[in-house]
This record gives C-alpha cells, structure tokens and sequence, in this order.
C-alpha cells in the first residue's frame, strides 16, 4: 500500500483562460479500461477485508476513516488523501464519522 497526497496545497495553478484562484492536480491518464466510482461509507461503517482484483486507488474527497493491510494495523486518512493498492493486496477501510472516496480500478495506474 502505497498513500498519497491530493489536496489543493500540491495543486498547480492554472493559469489559462483567465482563470482566477483556480487550481488542477492530474490524477492518473488511462490507455485501457478504468472503473471510476464513489463509495461512501457511513459513519461505524467498515468496507470488509478484500484482495484487490486490479490495482485500485482510493481518494477521501469528504470526511476521514482509516485504512488498513493484513497487518491490521489502522492508518488514518483524511480528506485529499488517497491510497493505491496493487493486485491481490489485502485491505480494509472503514471510518467512524463518514467518508466518501472515489475509486479507481484499473489494470494499470501510473499516478503522476
């Protein structure tokens, strides 16, 4: 497991088309397929322990939670951080106040 940081802090100011206090951080560019979705877990909620089928990355957009491997040792995550897991890697992510993520599957991401 691997964490990242998405918030505005490490954004690049965009400049173009007259933009005023606007900000951009790229994610990741896809060549093959990619799932892109939401999950939101309610406040005590818990997403059980799973392999991951392809690599995923997990981005808090809203809320904080924690995050976890086969250790089962808790990590906290916040809003604008943002956790890729690889193929077959165990893991867990629940949150006692609520979150929502996006998630990105995909057979390969290369974050920039």
């Amino acid at each position: 497991m691997k964490i990242y940081n998405f918030t505005q802090e490490l954004a690049n100011q965009i400049n173009n088309y007259q933009s005023i206090d606007a900000f951009y951080t790229k994610i990741m560019k896809t060549v093959e397929p990619t799932n892109i979705g939401f999950i939101y877990i309610e406040p005590g909620g818990v997403v059980g322990m799973h392999e991951a089928p392809v690599p995923q990355l997990f981005i808090v957009i809203q809320g904080e939670g924690w995050i976890c491997g086969e250790d089962r040792e808790k990590v906290s995550i916040k809003t604008g951080d943002g956790v890729l897991w690889q193929t077959g890697e165990a893991h867990e992510s629940g949150s006692s106040t609520g979150l929502t993520a996006i998630v990105i599957q995909s057979e390969h991401i290369n974050l920039a």
